[in-house]
């Protein structure tokens, strides 16, 4: 049995100042999307390729902002509109497959906010580091989202 081989599923809720078509389209708005999905000053998140439809394809490449690293494919399984965004996406790194992931994100109406939350289900191909990257990364990404939608 491969040890390296590891599973987690991550459940991330945030609430946003903002109404929901707002938050959606912070989401669909891959230049939109690009500006709050960063996590952090020291890294880079670029969108090489986007397509936001079902069955569509992002291809992206992140990591550290000097040399990002990692390539990633995302794609649309599921959209609906203000409502919720499936998606699959898949992270190599020099050709090797680092993880694959199913992420629903789900959006609700909460008053004059909107509840988002995600769900990020991984599977890990080179062990914990992968999962512990995938937790901040999104923890970050998240946090932005809420400051982005309250400027």
């Amino acid at each position: 049995m491969d040890d390296r081989i590891k599973h987690h599923t991550f459940v991330f809720e945030r609430r946003c100042k903002a109404g929901i078509e707002r938050v959606f389209a912070a989401f669909s708005d891959p230049v939109e999307r690009a500006r709050w999905s960063t996590p952090s000053e020291t890294a880079a998140f670029l969108y090489d390729a986007n397509d936001f439809r079902e069955g569509g394809q992002d291809v992206f490449r992140c990591g550290s902002r000097e040399a990002p690293q990692f390539k990633g494919v995302t794609t649309y399984i599921s959209i609906m509109p203000s409502s919720r965004i499936v998606s699959s996406e898949v992270v190599e790194s020099g050709g090797q497959i680092l993880m694959a992931n199913l992420i629903t994100t789900l959006l609700s109406e909460e008053g004059s906010e909107t509840r988002v939350r995600m769900t990020v289900q991984v599977t890990s191909f080179c062990g914990d580091e992968m999962l512990q990257g995938t937790e901040a990364g999104n923890n970050a990404s998240l946090d932005n989202l809420v400051q982005h939608l309250a400027q």
